[in-house]
């Protein structure tokens, strides 16, 4: 009976997608709402051509869920079976040995995951509403600490050697009706925070969020996994002790090995726990690739401009983005109730000057929020960063994995190429490197050298980005998927007409 129940759930929620023909072959006549967009809002603007992209992944939701209903237990082969046929399909480049050593890794985890589904408590259909519910007031009046049988995984390496795509593609894999998640750190964090203020006046607020983020998604992908601020760190080694004893499994990915997070960050002996937990839950694997795949996109395109001294150009880029509209001071609504003001904005697209977006104590909250509401920046005088301006290229650098994380697009004047804007930033070793020479016969240009280990390291991932977001095929998915959304727009306002 229990079976019969859980294959009417997993048939109605099929059901409730849309309509979808289907043939010996696959699917046919796939609904718009089922085509995967990473990004939370993206807009339209007119005129844009769309081309075919590559990288667009359809959704597997209707297609497991009614091989779920026919045939228990049937699974895709996982992430190792799609990187091969996507590279055979050129979808993708062939990647190196590095990039493939990493993948059947994660292949091995997702056999572990497919064995021990029940044993994880992976499926939400599992147990009724009414039974979760009461395994949740019953875990609050008497904790039960259960630790998942499969460890997690924890990738790093360097900049564009794969990360990202490698974790979205063991996600992707993953049957829909498990309860998941992936979100960037970023995004979790803020969350985090979000969820703790409404529990204010609990005796142990962190425990109750724990609770709650276990219960929607006992499996959680984390993306860039970076600390730099001491409220995070001190956080997450409780966080993360309450989400492991209640069965959490962990996949991460980060351009840091675990030893190396939050180096010399304030008060890290509390954070030095966190450490040892994750690598006592994660399998942690390195992938030594020395190659940046977002180096080997095509030439660019024209949004990035250097400038040595301000001159109106990207003034009018962004008159021509936003065609006949009238550009205007809009208001954007964070976290929390909080305001960001845009100086201008029309079209989807923003125009902000680099004081007005990061020498502001703002952060990946606002920029969150702004993206939620844009679809395209133009930022004007980016400057060449060093020690008077440390804090402004921290934020710098969110406000970019921001936009990647949404595929926003960026048009760009700045006092150099993506390389000189850091040139200036180095690492301790760096500095080290450089010591011998006499003070009296440095360079007025040193004077202002930033040495910071966090950001020397993370500059490079900034760099990469930045290069890739000028690219045509970063800019084709970018268009893509606002016709997408524009599309899908289209159609609900269809509806309620």
């Amino acid at each position: 009976m229990r079976m019969f129940v859980r294959s009417v759930r997993h048939f109605r929620s099929a059901c409730q997608h849309g309509r979808t023909n289907l043939s010996n072959n696959g699917l046919k006549n796939i609904p718009n709402h089922l085509v995967s967009t990473s990004p939370k809002s993206l807009y339209y603007t007119g005129g844009v051509h769309v081309q075919r992209n590559p990288f667009c992944i359809i959704t597997r939701v209707f297609c497991t869920e009614v091989s779920n209903v026919s045939t228990t237990g049937s699974h895709s082969g996982g992430p190792l079976v799609e990187y091969k046929r996507r590279i055979t399909a050129g979808d993708l480049v062939d990647g190196d040995i590095c990039q493939v050593c990493t993948l059947k890794k994660i292949q091995r985890l997702y056999d572990e995951l497919i064995v021990s589904e029940i044993a994880c408590r992976l499926d939400r259909y599992d147990a009724s509403e009414k039974e979760l519910r009461c395994r949740w007031l019953c875990s609050r009046l008497k904790p039960q600490y259960t630790y998942s049988p499969v460890k997690g995984l924890y990738l790093y390496g360097g900049v564009g050697t794969g990360k990202t795509m490698l974790m979205d593609l063991f996600f992707e894999q993953l049957p829909s009706g498990w309860r998941k998640k992936r979100i960037h750190f970023h995004d979790f964090m803020l969350d985090v925070h979000s969820r703790l203020s409404k529990h204010k006046g609990v005796d142990d607020p962190l425990e109750v969020v724990a609770a709650e983020i276990s219960d929607e998604a006992i499996l959680l992908c984390l993306d860039e996994f970076m600390v730099t601020d001491v409220a995070d760190a001190s956080l997450l080694n409780r966080l993360f002790r309450h989400l492991f004893s209640t069965g959490t499994i962990l996949i991460a990915t980060s351009n840091r090995a675990p030893d190396n997070l939050y180096e010399r960050g304030l008060q890290r002996d509390l954070f030095l726990p966190f450490i040892s937990a994750l690598k006592e839950r994660c399998v942690v694997h390195a992938i030594c690739s020395s190659t940046d795949y977002r180096k080997m996109t095509s030439a660019e395109q024209g949004f990035y401009f250097v400038e040595k001294s301000p001159s109106g150009l990207l003034k009018q880029k962004f008159e021509q983005l936003i065609s006949h509209h009238t550009a205007v001071p809009q208001k954007v609504e964070v976290v929390m109730g909080r305001i960001l003001q845009v100086p201008l904005g029309a079209n989807g697209c923003a125009y902000f000057t680099f004081e007005e977006l990061c020498d502001k104590p703002l952060g990946a909250a606002d920029y969150f929020g702004l993206f939620k509401r844009f679809h395209s920046l133009a930022l004007d005088g980016v400057p060449i960063f060093g020690l008077h301006n440390r804090a402004a290229a921290y934020r710098f650098i969110t406000l970019v994995d921001v936009m990647y994380e949404n595929k926003a697009r960026l048009i760009c004047a700045a006092e150099g190429t993506p390389l000189q804007l850091f040139e200036k930033v180095i690492t301790i070793s760096d500095a080290r490197v450089m010591a011998p020479r006499a003070s009296r016969s440095r360079k007025n240009d040193e004077i202002d050298l930033c040495v910071d280990n966090e950001l020397g390291f993370v500059k490079d991932r900034t760099i990469s980005r930045l290069t890739e977001m000028n690219s045509s095929e970063y800019l084709e998915q970018h268009a893509e998927l606002l016709a997408e959304v524009w599309n899908q727009q289209g159609e609900n306002k269809g509806l309620q007409g």
